[in-house]
């Protein structure tokens, strides 16, 4: 089953979760050395603190870190870049921008930008699934945001 996530006004939350995310807020601005310090410094315990550290952050995080931009050296034959664009779409990523260079030496550069927050599984997963498609030469993360 796909996680869920849900938007909750923050005097919703319990105390557990905002304090985690002030201890967390704490270790990012570096006003704190340790877990232990952040949470002493919050009220929070250790064990609060590692059980909700993973699933608790503001919003505006939770945006950044899913764009993936991938560069792709394919094969100059017809069909490659579209399986490629099938197996995308098959994984739930969406494709925000495309970039191919003029072939040369019956090679192309590709360059995919593509929207990651709803892809099935781990980013590193697709990757090694375009690799195995005829066709692709390599594959790597070019960026991410």
């Amino acid at each position: 089953m796909a996680e869920r996530y849900y938007v909750v006004r923050e005097d919703l939350l319990p105390e557990g979760i905002l304090k985690t995310e002030q201890a967390k807020e704490l270790l990012r601005r570096g006003e704190a050395a340790t877990i232990y310090e952040a949470a002493e410094r919050v009220g929070l315990s250790r064990s609060a603190f590692y059980k909700y550290k993973d699933g608790v952050y503001p919003l505006e995080q939770a945006s950044r870190d899913r764009i993936a931009t991938l560069s792709m050296d394919l094969v100059h034959r017809s069909g490659v870049l579209s399986k490629v664009l099938s197996m995308l779409a098959a994984s739930e990523g969406n494709v925000l921008t495309i970039s191919q260079s003029i072939p040369l030496q019956g090679m192309a550069n590709v360059v995919i930008s593509i929207d990651t927050s709803l892809v099935n599984g781990a980013l590193p997963e697709l990757l090694e699934k375009l690799r195995s498609l005829d066709g692709v030469k390599r594959v790597t993360i070019a960026g991410r945001s």
